[in-house]
């Protein structure tokens, strides 16, 4: 026992990722792709204390204004380098196979998405991912080849097993009538609800047994995990 606990004592510590670090982290990342965020960054945080300080001069009270700027100061510029860490995430992604399914990740509630496409080409790589939500049933489709023939035959082939669920049909990209990437967890969250909890629960059993291409998809980077720690930023 006595061993054991030495042993123990011995093994190495995980050190906590504090939020600086996390921050620190999602600027590196940000810079490569936008190299202009140091100036957004920078240049909205002197604004805001720049403002501060002009308010302070007409009222006479520049210390106070000063010191009362900083934290808004602070909150804009982490707003702004939050904004661009996703865009730059995004970024990274795209192109990518699975990139869909990554930014589907970003989801949080009430949807739940296969790790695996339900539909692929060979050839071209185009792939169908499908979702389960109070909406109903959600197909997404990434690729510029035979996409829309994918998500038509994975449409049909939902609607025989579940003919009365609506199913949705989105595509990913940057064409016409297609969805960019980073808007894509928007435009399946504005989807209006359908279903019932229970009935979202009868649909994904029986959506489980029409299996899918049984493919794996490499994971992508998930954009919300480039955002800093708020929290930890408040000192919570």
């Amino acid at each position: 026992m006595a061993r054991d606990k030495s042993a123990s004592s011995n093994a190495p510590k995980t050190k906590k990722l504090r939020w600086y670090h996390q921050l620190w982290e999602a600027y590196k990342m940000t810079r490569e792709t936008d190299p202009a965020v140091t100036w957004v960054v920078v240049g909205a945080f002197v604004v805001v204390v720049g403002i501060g300080v002009i308010v302070g001069v007409l009222l006479d009270a520049v210390i106070y204004f000063v010191l009362m700027s900083l934290p808004f100061a602070l909150l804009v510029a982490m707003f702004l380098l939050a904004r661009r860490a996703e865009a730059a995430a995004y970024s990274r992604i795209e192109g990518q196979p699975g990139a869909a399914l990554a930014a589907l990740r970003t989801l949080r509630r009430g949807w739940t998405f296969v790790e695996e496409p339900v539909a692929i080409d060979p050839r071209s790589q185009d792939m169908v991912f499908r979702g389960v939500g109070r909406p109903g049933v959600v197909l997404v489709g990434e690729g510029t080849g035979n996409v829309a023939r994918l998500l038509e035959s994975e449409r049909k082939r939902t609607t025989r097993v579940l003919p009365t669920v609506p199913v949705t049909v989105i595509v990913a990209g940057r064409g016409e009538g297609q969805v960019p990437l980073r808007k894509l967890p928007a435009a399946v969250r504005k989807l209006k609800p359908r279903l019932t909890k229970p009935e979202v629960a009868e649909v994904t059993k029986r959506l489980q047994a029409l299996g899918g291409a049984r493919l794996p998809v490499p994971k992508g980077i998930d954009p919300m995990r480039m955002r800093p720690d708020r929290k930890g930023m408040r000192g919570r």
